[in-house]
């Protein structure tokens, strides 16, 4: 009895070894930086071409902003950003300690809006919101994304492996055969990236829009002709998770530029 269940385990663990070798090694991840053409690239690195630094700009004048009387701006209560923001986006997802709940960046700052300073928030991809998300975003330029499973979101990560691994839509594929099996392939003349979320939310030249990372999820769930979660639902941002995990220790580059 011991002996077979012995032998189970080993046989568990040869087909887990399995369903993960298409897995990138460490020293062999790229990001969606590494994998653009010098003249994109070049745009990155300069802050003055950047077109992402408008929504830095228009995010700092939020974050000192008061958005009516008696209720306290996001400086107000947080200070200056370069200090009490620094890391805070290498290190989101995040649970929520009181309530258990799970947040994004963006829904952190909606929490903040609705809980902290009385307002409605404002709805995911409008222009506010995602400059407030670039602005905090930048504070953590060059600072390693932190390991969502050392931070104890092991079920987060599990369920959003699955999602990553499921087949979806009428094209019957999932996220692991583009990004995982056949990343560096070309399609529609682009370059398969690895998935790596090291520069969110960036502008992207095919949108020519600063876009968060739950756009780019809808974008492919659309293009494999799939019918996309809500924006803000719980299965982005598993899936948010399980990316950042993949991409543990990677350096945090947003805003981005992506083609």
């Amino acid at each position: 009895m011991i002996r077979r269940a012995g032998r189970a385990l080993v046989l568990l663990a040869v087909l887990a070894g399995a369903l993960n070798a298409d897995e990138i090694p460490p020293g062999e991840r790229l990001s969606g930086y590494d994998m653009m053409g010098a003249e994109a690239q070049a745009m990155q690195r300069d802050d003055f071409a950047n077109p992402a630094m408008l929504a830095v700009k228009e995010g700092e004048a939020l974050w000192h902003a008061v958005p009516g009387e008696g209720r306290p701006s996001c400086a107000g209560c947080h200070g200056d950003a370069a200090a009490s923001m620094k890391g805070v986006a290498a290190r989101y997802p995040a649970r929520d300690v009181p309530s258990g709940r799970l947040f994004d960046l963006p829904g952190r700052i909606q929490a903040c809006q609705n809980g902290r300073q009385g307002i409605a928030p404002q709805p995911r991809e409008s222009t506010g919101l995602l400059a407030l998300e670039a602005y905090l975003a930048l504070q953590s330029r060059g600072m390693p994304l932190a390991s969502p499973r050392a931070r104890g979101l092991d079920d987060a990560v599990q369920r959003g492996e699955g999602l990553y691994r499921q087949r979806f839509g009428q094209l019957d594929l999932s996220c692991a055969q583009c990004h995982s099996q056949n990343w560096g392939r070309s399609l529609a003349g682009t370059r398969i990236p690895q998935a790596h979320p090291t520069g969110y939310p960036l502008f992207r030249m095919e949108w020519q829009a600063v876009g968060s990372l739950q756009r780019r999820f809808r974008n492919c769930m659309t293009g494999i002709r799939a019918e996309p979660f809500p924006p803000g639902a719980p299965e982005w941002i598993d899936l948010e998770i399980y990316l950042k995990e993949r991409a543990a220790g990677m350096r945090v580059d947003a805003p981005a530029v992506r083609p």
